[in-house]
């Protein structure tokens, strides 16, 4: 009787859903197989899901595979991150595969056996033109910035722990400083257009706010938000809805109301009144102020750098974000389309300084999918003296690359603003896998170096990594992007002055 009365109930339901497909006009696929035609849509829905653990190969997914999304999560829970048989690539005929060169006999290489894995910058941050508060940075692998609000607070709390964990940086975002960003890591404050947390009622710059947020907390360096690599020369518009107290507080602007930032800045113009800007924010702080910045046109960068060369003037460091990064929306056209990827994009502004003698002068950042082995090792080869990293820190903390950011319904809490999803991140847990995951891209740096003879990270050559075309052709970095002799190197003193801190903390 039971079984009859739920047949029935089916039927039932299974007519209505059949009688609502013939009459709807949105879906022709429905209108003409009621019913049935339902499983299309619940196969679209699940199939991100069925190509990454069951259809792919290892190698095969974007933006990170099966075998470096492995990688993290083993480095971040400290377990087993060697892979065996051999490699998942096809190395006989991948075009644009960066191989290293291993050298045979070397001296002075660093041990790998310290489990904090220190690996201090090769140059003073912000020491070349004197700020009061110049340092060298503890870590040349440090998180990106990820804003309070595009990440849940569980998320940026554990984020924040886990840079002080490793001792790294982090970057707050252009979402400004939040309580979550107080774990007790050092910081890297963004400024983004709206300039969020220093701004007056109107949405203007600041100082005096600026300097109030920098003296209420452990920043150490001001970075100005020019663009970014997934979506460069695009505005944003945070919705009211999302506009809590807490955000509000935070951000200085209104509760409940829309918030519109700006594609440019409004607090200068061009490149003169920007190095004016620098200057002012610099003196008034004592810190390295540097900007980041997706690449497009080259107008600006030769600007840029002939105006430093006068000597009066300067960023303290530049962050040159790759096509290729990440973000938690943008439109499509302009994730694929805009701005140069990460290896290019860097070598046109690396040699755009080099031109100019400057490269010594200032801190090269590299980001976008920097925070792979492989990947990292390429960027100091080109020049970068540290890399940041985002998305594989969200990784080290629970991220499964759903691609759900942009929908608030991230199912591991970690890109959501939802109570509910968000409490499934434990800080405290998850704040050890991201230092772990930090320590081990240290530690694998160190040990690429070593296999290439060379002490730091920042040593590697463009000339010591080749790019292979299929199976019968082989470029060095240095032949690929243009690189003249001595691009990509350090200085002399710089070169000695690193390899000595490396011996010292052998």
């Amino acid at each position: 009787m039971r079984v009859r009365t739920a047949g029935a109930a089916a039927a039932a339901a299974l007519a209505v859903v059949a009688a609502r497909d013939l009459m709807q006009k949105k879906h022709a696929l429905l209108r003409n197989y009621p019913v049935v035609g339902h499983a299309r849509y619940l196969l679209e829905r699940v199939g991100p899901e069925l190509r990454q653990y069951i259809v792919t190969s290892n190698e095969e997914e974007r933006p990170f595979t099966r075998d470096q999304r492995t990688w993290v999560y083993a480095s971040a829970k400290g377990e087993n991150n060697y892979f065996g048989f051999g490699t998942d690539a096809d190395v006989e005929h991948m075009q644009g595969h960066a191989y290293l060169k291993q050298r045979t006999f070397a001296e002075g290489l660093p041990g790998t056996q310290d489990p904090q894995a220190p690996l201090p910058s090769a140059k003073v941050l912000g020491g070349p033109r004197g700020r009061a508060r110049a340092f060298r940075p503890a870590s040349v692998v440090n998180i990106s910035a990820m804003s309070f609000g595009s990440l849940s607070g569980a998320a940026v709390t554990a984020l924040n722990k886990g840079a002080a964990l490793a001792g790294a940086m982090h970057n707050t975002g252009e979402g400004g400083l939040s309580p979550h960003h107080r774990g007790g890591g050092d910081l890297v404050l963004q400024i983004g257009t709206a300039y969020f947390g220093c701004r007056d009622a109107d949405g203007r710059f600041d100082l005096a706010r600026l300097k109030d947020v920098v003296a209420s907390g452990p920043v150490r360096a001001i970075e100005i938000k020019l663009s970014q690599g997934a979506k460069p020369g695009l505005g944003g518009m945070l919705p009211g809805a999302k506009v809590t107290p807490e955000i509000a507080e935070i951000r200085g602007i209104p509760v409940g109301k829309d918030c519109a930032s700006p594609s440019r800045h409004t607090a200068f113009g061009d490149v003169d009144s920007m190095l004016d800007f620098v200057e002012l924010v610099a003196a008034e702080t004592g810190l390295p102020v540097g900007i980041k910045s997706a690449v497009g046109e080259r107008d600006f960068w030769q600007e840029l750098a002939a105006l430093m060369a006068r000597g009066d003037r300067g960023v303290d460091f530049v962050t040159v974000d790759g096509g290729e990064g990440g973000t938690g929306a943008a439109p499509l056209t302009f994730t694929d389309s805009v701005s140069l990827p990460f290896r290019m994009g860097f070598s046109r502004v690396y040699g755009t300084f080099a031109e100019q003698g400057l490269t010594d002068r200032l801190t090269f950042i590299g980001s976008g999918k920097l925070g792979l082995p492989e990947n990292a090792a390429v960027a100091f080869a080109l020049g970068a003296d540290m890399v940041n990293v985002a998305r594989e820190a969200m990784l080290s903390i629970g991220c499964i690359q759903s691609q759900k950011c942009h929908t608030d319904r991230c199912p591991t809490g970690i890109a959501t603003q939802n109570p509910w999803l968000s409490r499934g991140v434990d800080p405290v847990s998850k704040a050890d896998r991201a230092a772990a995951y930090l320590r081990t891209l240290r530690k694998e740096l160190t040990k690429i170096s070593g296999a290439l003879g060379v002490a730091h990270p920042g040593l590697i050559s463009p000339t010591d990594i080749e790019i292979m075309n299929g199976d019968y052709d082989a470029r060095t970095l240095a032949g690929v992007y243009g690189y003249k002799d001595g691009w990509g190197e350090l200085g002399p003193d710089l070169a000695a002055g690193i390899a000595a801190v490396m011996r010292e903390q052998a």
